[in-house]
């Protein structure tokens, strides 16, 4: 009989990827992967989250009530990511994170690191080497664009992944100046 063909663990981490800077529109992007600012119901919402799901149609948010029918009954929480489908989305997967709600007087910025590093994470283990990021946590949930910026950036250039290219796709000029703040010495 023969033996079962065994799927074989994503390679370790080998690089830092490039950092591209996009001021656009994220459901227009050509990615292996796309990121959404989610919210922990998985949902849908306004913002990132609500485009995401009205671009990439029904079937990303079938795939997300199956994820809270199984794993995430109680919802995603802030900091982690999962994928799904990216429906009719230009790209083959969106990996859904929740992005953590500012505070002044809360150090929340770990948090929104984890965002970032989780979503390479699960891009890596779907293989995907290029990923179109927004600036998570900086619309309804009120986190200082520059401060995010910073932290993204951070998080992306100190994640060893096997991703080739992050992309940061930037809703107005005030974001992408800010990112653009951020990638400079």
């Amino acid at each position: 009989m023969p033996e079962p063909q065994r799927q074989s663990p994503p390679p370790p981490p080998q690089s830092h990827p490039r950092i591209t800077l996009i001021r656009g529109d994220i459901t227009k992007q050509h990615a292996d992967a796309i990121v959404n600012a989610a919210n922990s119901s998985l949902l849908g919402g306004g913002g990132v989250d609500g485009a995401i799901h009205r671009a990439g149609g029904p079937e990303i948010l079938e795939a997300c009530r199956a994820l809270r029918a199984s794993h995430y009954g109680r919802g995603l929480p802030t900091g982690q990511a999962v994928a799904t489908t990216a429906g009719r989305l230009p790209a083959h997967w969106v990996i859904h994170t929740v992005g953590p709600v500012y505070s002044p007087n809360d150090d929340r910025s770990a948090l929104l690191t984890a965002c970032h590093t989780n979503s390479l994470a699960v891009a890596d283990t779907l293989g995907a080497k290029t990923i179109a990021f927004p600036a998570i946590s900086t619309g309804i949930y009120g986190w200082p664009i520059a401060d995010a910026a910073h932290i993204a950036i951070a998080a992306i250039t100190t994640t060893a992944t096997n991703v080739k290219e992050v992309r940061f796709v930037l809703f107005d000029d005030a974001a992408y100046e800010a990112f653009l703040r951020a990638t400079q010495p």
